[in-house]
């Protein structure tokens, strides 16, 4: 058990602590994104829209797609912790890519057509042009893309006022 000042936060150096989890939206998958496309269609009459009507005529295809998301072999969660930022998967959460928190200064949000009725979208983490990191289909992504830059800075602040060591350790 590690004694903390403060309830919750815990020194890079010491432990990996996860700051927040979001999962994936169906609008990461490109089936998701094409009936995001077709579910956006205001055309019609009154409350009755094209888009409306697909939604209706889609639920045999909408549902087995949501759940198969949530399968124990395809279950994809991203994390953010003190010293990462990583994309995990399976029930047990095995780190599959992960970017350090001094790995990116940039997280850029692409919402690709037909994500943005999921109000989903990619996350980019960028280090200057290089993209390290694209977590895709993020829900409710701009919360999650502040909490990343936040906890970032916070890192890289503290990283750059500790003293370097000097000789053996």
């Amino acid at each position: 058990m590690i004694k903390q000042m403060i309830s919750g936060v815990v020194p890079p150096g010491v432990a990996e602590a996860t700051v927040m989890t979001v999962w994936p939206s169906v609008g990461s998958t490109v089936l998701g994104q094409m009936l995001g496309r077709l579910y956006r269609i205001k055309s019609g009459l009154g409350p009755i829209s094209v888009g409306r009507l697909a939604l209706l005529a889609t639920i045999p295809l909408g549902m087995p797609l949501y759940l198969s998301l949530r399968l124990p072999w395809a279950l994809r969660r991203y994390r953010l912790t003190n010293r990462r930022v990583t994309i995990e998967r399976g029930i047990n959460a095995k780190v599959e890519r992960y970017v350090d928190l001094d790995r990116f200064d940039a997280i850029d949000l692409v919402v690709q057509p037909g994500q943005e009725w999921y109000d989903c979208g990619d996350l980019v983490f960028r280090r200057g042009p290089i993209e390290t990191l694209r977590l895709p289909g993020v829900s409710r992504p701009e919360p999650f893309r502040q909490t990343c830059l936040k906890v970032r800075q916070s890192y890289v602040s503290v990283a750059a006022a500790q003293p370097e060591v000097v000789g053996a350790a």
